[in-house]
C-alpha cells in the first residue's frame, strides 16, 4: 500500500497537476492539505475518474484537508479532538482497507504558528499537544497506524539547506521541535528517516528568492508510524520533480509503502 501526503496549496488551482502526479505515481492513498475550500467545492470530478473516492474537511479560502483513495475507506472522522472550540480544518481520519490488512490513516495540516513568539504560536503548541493525546489514543489500538501531513516542524539542522535562517522561526524553534520529539518519544517513526538518514531531503522550497534553483528547502512534510506499521514498512520517498513543474505548489509529494 502506498501511502502519500502532498499539501497542495490550493486545490482549484493545481486539480491538473495533481491528477497529473496521480497517474503517474499511482499511490493508494493520498492525505492532502491547504485544499483551501468548502467541502463542496471540492473539484473531485478528475479525480474520481482516476478511481479515487475523495473525502473532505474544507474550509472556506484556508486550511482544509482531505483523503484520496483508490482503496476502500471506513470509520471516517473529521477534526482533530481536545478543543470543541476550534473551527480549524486540519484533522481527518479513516480506516484504508488493503489486501493484508487495515492501516488506520490521520491527514493532518498543522499550524504555523508564526509570529512566534505569539497567539499564533501559542496555538500551534496547544494543538501538538492535542494531536499527541490523540496520536496514544491511536497506538493504542495496537494496529497499522500513519499519521501523515504538513507538520510545519523542521525536526533537525538536517532537515533543512540553510537552519541558521530558521532558527527564530515557528518552525524549527525549540519548543516546536521539543514537541516533536515527545510525539516520537511515545512510540513513532518516521518513515523517510527509517529508509533513508541522509542530509538534503526536502519537500518544501519558498517561491522567493530562487529557493528552488538554489535548492534552498526544508523537509517538514512527514509520515509517521505506529510501531505496527513500521513494521510493515517496505519503501519510502520524496517526489522533488514535482516542484519543478509548471504552477507547482510550493511543497512536494512524501510518501511510504507498507506491506498491507
Amino acid at each position: 500500500m502506498k501511502i502519500a501526503s502532498f499539501n497542495i496549496n490550493g486545490i482549484k488551482a493545481r486539480a491538473g497537476q495533481l491528477a497529473e502526479w496521480l497517474a503517474e505515481a499511482r499511490p493508494d492513498v493520498v492525505a492532502l492539505q491547504e485544499i483551501k475550500t468548502v467541502d463542496e467545492g471540492f473539484p473531485a470530478g478528475p479525480f474520481e475518474d482516476l478511481g479515487y473516492r475523495v473525502e473532505t474537511h474544507g474550509q472556506k479560502s484556508y486550511n482544509g484537508v482531505a483523503l484520496l483513495s483508490r482503496l476502500p475507506l471506513d470509520a471516517i472522522s473529521r477534526g482533530l479532538p481536545g478543543d470543541d472550540a476550534d473551527e480549524q480544518a486540519r484533522w481527518i481520519e479513516a480506516d484504508v482497507e488493503g489486501e493484508k490488512g487495515v492501516v488506520r490513516l490521520a491527514g493532518l495540516y498543522l499550524p504555523n504558528g508564526n509570529p512566534a513568539p505569539g497567539p499564533k504560536f501559542d496555538y500551534k503548541l496547544a494543538w501538538m499537544e492535542r494531536m499527541r493525546a490523540r496520536a496514544a489514543e491511536l497506538r493504542a489500538l495496537e494496529m497499522p497506524v500513519v499519521m501523515a501531513g504538513d507538520y510545519n516542524v523542521i525536526p533537525t539542522d538536517d532537515d533543512a539547506a540553510r537552519p541558521e535562517a530558521w532558527t527564530e522561526d515557528a518552525l524549527a524553534r525549540p519548543e516546536s521541535r521539543a514537541a516533536f520529539r515527545r510525539i516520537l518519544n511515545d512510540g513513532w517513526r518516521d518513515g523517510l528517516r527509517e529508509r533513508d538518514g541522509s542530509a538534503g531531503l526536502y519537500s518544501f522550497w519558498d517561491y522567493q528568492a530562487g529557493a528552488w534553483p538554489r535548492n534552498n528547502g526544508i523537509r517538514i512534510d512527514h509520515l509517521l508510524l505506529s510501531p505496527q506499521a513500521a513494521d510493515r514498512l517496505t519503501g519510502a520517498g520524496i517526489d522533488r520533480d514535482q516542484r519543478g513543474r509548471d504552477k507547482p505548489s510550493d511543497h512536494v509529494p512524501v510518501w511510504v509503502e507498507l506491506d498491507l
